[in-house]
């Protein structure tokens, strides 16, 4: 279903005890070094927190691509770090890969493609998409070289001003807006900025085709 799992960072916490006989208040030089050692980390876990978490709560944080909706783009197991700060600032583009909030069920994450952008009409027949728009009242069909899966569908869907209607690069195997409808813009997280694993398919901003597709409407 290409759902995407979200990776974690466990903190470590020490509770070293001071337990020490009361009658003794003077300390050795390597008490007091190991006191210096242990207020250290106790700062260095701090300045850690301090950059880490608004890090990864506004700008970007990992994922791990689960399950078959984006092959042969994304396989299951690949290690991306999601950007969640440019679409801040900009609208996510046709042919755009997104990382988002399942809108059935909010705390599970999807990756699925751009098909579609708000204010369009898409006509889906058998293999081929129609978009229309205020650019192309006519009507233009949608180029997609990443396709190796396909699979025939019949239907005609309406976006709003904050809809958008998204794919699988599979799909003979994606749940995606063909099923559970369009994408409201307020659940998207980000898009991969960087595929960290595995080594071999390391790559900067895997999986785009925005400027493709701009270039070829």
């Amino acid at each position: 279903m290409g759902i995407l799992e979200k990776m974690d960072i466990q903190k470590e916490t020490n509770n070293p005890s001071a337990d020490g006989p009361a009658e003794n208040n003077s300390s050795t030089p390597a008490q007091e070094n190991k006191k210096g050692s242990f207020g250290e980390f106790i700062k260095f876990i701090v300045i850690a927190a301090v950059i880490v978490i608004p890090f990864r709560m506004f700008i970007a944080q990992p994922f791990v691509v689960n399950g078959a909706s984006m092959d042969p783009t994304f396989e299951s197991g690949e290690y991306l770090i999601v950007d969640q700060l440019t679409y801040q600032f900009e609208s996510p583009k046709r042919g755009s890969v997104l990382i988002f909030r399942y809108p059935k069920d909010p705390k599970k994450f999807f990756i699925k493609r751009i098909a579609g952008l708000p204010g369009e009409t898409l006509e889906l027949r058998g293999e081929i998409i129609t978009i229309k728009n205020s650019d192309h009242p006519e009507g233009f069909q949608l180029d997609e070289p990443y396709l190796k899966y396909t699979r025939a569908d019949n239907m005609t869907v309406v976006l709003g001003p904050d809809e958008y209607f998204v794919l699988g690069d599979n799909r003979q195997a994606s749940s995606d807006s063909r099923v559970w409808g369009t994408l409201p813009e307020n659940l998207i997280v980000g898009r991969p900025i960087i595929r960290l694993l595995p080594p071999n398919k390391i790559d900067w901003l895997p999986g785009d085709y925005s400027e493709n597709i701009e270039k070829n409407n």
